[in-house]
């Protein structure tokens, strides 16, 4: 496991380096090794504007290589005033060569999922979420869980052509192969999605060590009552480990407070501040409540497609729908020693709500 970064509560970062506009975030990462693991092979970044999880895979120790490199080149971009889709791809495809080096011959090869948010480029206030493989990135607002990502696997496949059920696929004996990953001597192709940047807004960055033990409702229950996002990513691990903790799990939990002078006071409450109109003993109108979320995704590669899904977030896909790339995650105990199978690239259309 590699970390790089640190922690933080209520930290004022400015959008743009020398911008009037600030942002008041609080972040916290959190990871185990799991009850059924020998060691662990995810890693983290919280170095702003990135923070990412990647999950790493292969025999032995080329699981945590490929994780670590990923999440060293991505620490790189921590600091700088911009961080474009083009950086995120030269960074990865950076993290290939440093894998293959790294890891050397190995009999399943090596290489890892990556997924996570940047501060984007764009001028109003944006999340430039990016992914490879079946790790994700949710959203918790007002109420709702939204899953940001779709994964890069064969079940994601197989459900979304209607040939297997959200049932079926929570025991599907190939739940542990995704499609795309950073490594295997492949050029690393990331879907990217552009999502606002909103007080009141909760982010989750998770491994696939969570979402094998918690569902969707459990995961919208601990970000809705946990009042900080440390209380939040210690109560998911936690609860994802009584479960079973059949995998490493590792969280990062982003909570936005403020985005220049708009505040979620529900935030300020939490943190045990009282809020009330000037001269009177009302609460105030929560930031969020007035906040609205918009979604802009410039273009990015030549002839790659784009479907608006039912959450109204464009899901881009770099990699054309006859390409060809299928890697066996270290999923489940039963199927760690499955060789990497090739299976058609998962389409990129949002996954379903479980029932």
């Amino acid at each position: 496991m590699t970390a790089r970064g640190e922690n933080g509560v209520r930290r004022r970062l400015n959008y743009r380096a020398g911008g009037e506009l600030e942002l008041e975030l609080s972040w916290f990462a959190v990871t185990d090794v799991g009850r059924r693991r020998e060691n662990n092979q995810d890693s983290y970044v919280t170095t702003p504007p990135v923070f990412a999880i990647a999950d790493g895979m292969g025999g032995h120790s080329a699981g945590e290589i490929a994780s670590a490199a990923v999440v060293r080149r991505l620490a790189e971009l921590g600091g700088r005033e911009l961080v474009s889709e083009q950086d995120i791809d030269e960074t990865l495809s950076d993290a290939v060569d440093d894998i293959e080096l790294d890891a050397g011959d190995t009999e399943l090869g090596a290489g890892t999922t990556v997924t996570g948010v940047v501060l984007g480029t764009e001028a109003e206030p944006t999340w430039k979420v990016f992914n490879i493989g079946d790790s994700r990135v949710y959203q918790y607002f007002k109420g709702a869980l939204s899953q940001i990502t779709v994964d890069h696997s064969v079940v994601q496949h197989l459900i979304d052509t209607g040939a297997i059920t959200e049932e079926e696929a929570e025991v599907h004996p190939h739940a542990n192969v995704i499609t795309r990953a950073v490594g295997f001597n492949e050029a690393p192709i990331p879907d990217y999605t552009s999502l606002a940047l909103i007080p009141g807004q909760r982010i989750l960055i998770c491994s696939d060590g969570l979402t094998k033990e918690l569902t969707d409702v459990g995961i919208q229950h601990f970000l809705a009552t946990e009042p900080t996002a440390e209380s939040a990513a210690r109560s998911l691990v936690r609860h994802a480990l009584e479960n079973a903790g059949r995998d490493n799990v590792t969280v990062v939990v982003i909570d936005v407070h403020a985005v220049g002078d708009v505040v979620d006071t529900g935030s300020l409450a939490g943190s045990g501040i009282e809020l009330v109109e000037a001269g009177g003993s009302a609460p105030l109108e929560s930031g969020a409540a007035r906040a609205a979320a918009v979604v802009a995704a410039p273009p990015r590669h030549d002839g790659e497609d784009v479907d608006r899904g039912s959450s109204g977030l464009e899901q881009r896909s770099g990699a054309d729908e006859g390409s060809f790339d299928g890697f066996a995650d270290d999923g489940s105990a039963e199927y760690d020693d499955l060789e990497p199978v090739i299976l058609p690239d998962a389409p990129t259309t949002p996954r379903a709500e479980r029932s």
